[in-house]
């Protein structure tokens, strides 16, 4: 103990029982049990209930517990859209209200009982490869049941991002026209009417973006239309600011989500596809667990502050996929071998 407090300057504590609020690194020895014992912080993804299909390129809002997927495509190659809305509760999946526009890398927002859809392409090939392949301008919103149109996307638009609220406050960002020429475009919709914002600084499609539509946050960027990226940018609802860039260069990283000060990013391609985590607590970026299955094109969900976060559907290297992955970082009182 001596040399304990000597080094560290302070003893360890004597406690009969563990404490109930942990804190990260806290050391203290229980009498009871005759343990010395310690709180690390444990974080891991485990496995999720599995989406009802196979699914990739889809939009996905709300929360670990109360989540919505919508839109995406259902197999590579000329497999069709999908017109299906899932809800997710923390365990399993339930069918939702049917789109109205079956598209895939469209632009969303909000949460499971007011959330947003826009844009899209109606073919799984990219338009710089396909050229028949059509973005869309499509607007719809869903009230926790059912889906409505509302005011059409300023330009045909594919691979863009949104966040924000829902209806009445939803932010857009990147994307590509029918001449595969990619958007730095900014879009705010207040529930009625779509105005355009500041650009952003660099050009992205298959973006990964989180926050508010006050307060946004960009990151990576999509392969055929420019090298993957490790570039971030922040938004504070008329201008986008370069900020400290995340630890790996991802494409494709559908799966961000969460506020501009905790928001995190998983998966897409490095160039590989990765399984990795990062997060983004307003100035860096720090790495954190890896999903047990690398995946690209998938849809996640983050609850703050308590750091649950999600990722299911997108696609391996060979298949799409209908897994689901969990995050939590929790703290334990852990015992310590001392023989």
């Amino acid at each position: 103990m001596a040399v304990y407090k000597t080094e560290h300057g302070f003893q360890i504590k004597s406690r009969s029982s563990d404490p109930s609020n942990l804190y990260e690194g806290e050391i203290w020895y229980n009498t009871t049990t005759q343990t010395l014992k310690v709180s690390p912080l444990i974080e891991a993804f485990s496995s999720g209930g599995n989406l009802p299909q196979a699914i990739a390129r889809a939009h996905t809002a709300g929360t670990q517990t109360a989540a919505l997927m919508h839109h995406g495509t259902l197999g590579g190659g000329d497999q069709p859209n999908d017109n299906k809305t899932f809800e997710y509760d923390g365990s399993s999946w339930t069918a939702g209200g049917n789109v109205s526009n079956m598209m895939r890398v469209m632009g969303g927002s909000g949460t499971q009982t007011d959330a947003m859809g826009f844009g899209g392409a109606y073919n799984p090939i990219h338009p710089a490869f396909h050229p028949t392949n059509s973005p869309h301008v499509g607007t719809e919103s869903y009230n926790g049941t059912s889906w409505t149109a509302e005011a059409n996307y300023p330009r045909a638009n594919n691979g863009g991002q949104g966040c924000g609220a829902g209806q009445t406050a939803t932010l857009s960002f990147g994307g590509n026209d029918n001449t595969a020429t990619t958007g730095t475009e900014t879009y705010e919709y207040n529930g009625t009417a779509w105005s355009e914002e500041g650009d952003m600084n660099l050009a992205a499609y298959g973006v990964g973006g989180a926050g508010t539509s006050t307060a946004a946050l960009k990151t990576g960027r999509y392969d055929p239309v420019g090298p993957a990226t490790n570039q971030a940018e922040e938004y504070d609802g008329s201008s986008w600011t370069n900020v400290n860039a995340s630890t790996l260069s991802r494409s494709n990283n559908f799966a961000t989500g969460g506020p501009q000060t905790a928001a995190y990013s998983v998966g897409g391609r490095v160039p590989g596809l990765s399984a990795v985590m990062e997060s983004y607590d307003g100035t860096n970026w720090t790495t954190r667990a890896s999903m047990a299955t690398a995946r690209e094109a998938g849809g996640g969900a983050l609850t703050a502050p308590s750091e649950t976060a999600f990722c299911c559907g997108g696609m391996d290297a060979s298949n799409y996929l209908t897994g689901c992955e969990e995050f939590s970082s929790t703290l334990s009182a852990r015992s310590v071998d001392t023989s």
